[in-house]
């Protein structure tokens, strides 16, 4: 899979951790999808064709789809990396990650007692990232010294990726100018609370939680 047509520019299908979409000729680490939110004609016309957002692996079984962007077809969706997708409120596919989607369920069966199955899943993480009626980005406070690797916070007015001691600024070809984690005081973190959860369990995966230009 890959972000644009072969010799055309860019899609606008680039996922940022706010949940935005954006065109860019750099390739993501991660694949996805949140239903159909284009045209016929190609152009993105909604955020969101579904309350099932998913992450995937970028190869699969040798499956590829061209063009991209088909008509009443889902949206194909490119994240720098799982860190990325967790930020704007992804989870892992039940199909190409089957391992990975077991082990995140059996994780949030821990965290929400009594909690079930991809439905319940994806109606908790719908309400977590997006505000009833306006559709806007939720955002929320938490202590910087919780914050798990992994996370994203809203930094300087930009997302940035909490590793280790630092804050790195996240841009579509990887993470640049890193600046240190404040000591104290509270994020307004981009992350939703459950996934934000999942990271601080030590979350791993089969695709990349970090792009290599994290480290």
């Amino acid at each position: 899979m890959r972000g644009a047509r072969a010799g055309s520019s860019p899609l606008q299908n680039r996922v940022t951790p706010l949940g935005g979409l954006v065109a860019t000729p750099d390739r993501g680490l991660v694949y996805g999808n949140r239903g159909c939110m284009h045209d016929s004609g190609g152009r993105i016309r909604r955020r969101w064709g579904c309350t099932r957002w998913i992450a995937c692996q970028l190869q699969f079984r040798g499956w590829r789809r061209s063009p991209l962007l088909q008509p009443g077809r889902f949206t194909e969706l490119f994240f720098l990396d799982e860190a990325t997708a967790f930020a704007a409120g992804h989870r892992p596919c039940a199909l190409c990650r089957r391992a990975d989607y077991n082990r995140f369920t059996a994780i949030w069966s821990e965290l929400h007692p009594g909690q079930r199955g991809a439905d319940a899943i994806d109606a908790q993480l719908h309400g977590e990232r997006v505000r009833p009626g306006s559709g806007e980005r939720r955002l929320h406070e938490a202590p910087f010294s919780e914050l798990p690797d992994g996370a994203f916070v809203l930094h300087d007015g930009q997302p940035h990726l909490v590793y280790r001691m630092g804050l790195l600024s996240w841009t579509t070809g990887g993470y640049v100018a890193c600046s240190r984690r404040p000591a104290g005081g509270s994020a307004m973190v981009i992350t939703p609370p459950s996934l934000l959860a999942v990271l601080g369990t030590g979350w791993t995966s089969l695709v990349p939680l970090l792009h290599p230009s994290a480290r």
